[in-house]
């Protein structure tokens, strides 16, 4: 049974189909506000959970504690360095098969999944090395 969805709700999920891109709530309440369909923030956040619940919005939860919200419309999959907070998307996907084996074995509907790798980008990793060199190097003069 599918549940009747608030004007609020629809707007929101209009948005995110529209933008095709993960938004945090602030940033969907601007946008909104920007587009002449204003809304309180807290409505913002109470719509982006009863779609959440209802399996068509997935949040993505970032380094900084930060949500993102977009329409599930794929899993996603990211390496995000916690240095500079870049976050590459990942095309494939090495768990699909875990998916279906937890749904069948566990009786449970998964909407969606995510796959989060944390760590260092090229030129974070780059400019750590270079400051150790520069510090070691200092050291001894």
């Amino acid at each position: 049974m599918k549940l009747q969805r608030t004007r609020s709700q629809e707007r929101i999920l209009n948005l995110l189909k529209t933008l095709n891109r993960a938004l945090s709530a602030q940033d969907i309440y601007v946008e909104l506000r920007n587009r002449d369909q204003s809304m309180g923030l807290a409505t913002v956040y109470r719509s982006l959970d009863a779609l959440k619940l209802e399996g068509v919005v997935q949040v993505r939860t970032l380094s900084t504690g930060e949500s993102l919200y977009s329409s599930v419309l794929r899993d996603q999959h990211h390496l995000t360095c916690l240095n500079c907070g870049q976050s590459v998307p990942i095309n494939e996907c090495p768990v699909h098969q875990l998916e279906t084996q937890l749904q069948d074995s566990h009786q449970f509907k998964i909407y969606y999944h995510t796959l989060e790798f944390f760590g260092l980008c090229d030129r974070c990793a780059e400019a750590e090395i270079q400051e150790r060199v520069d510090v070691g190097s200092g050291s001894r003069e």
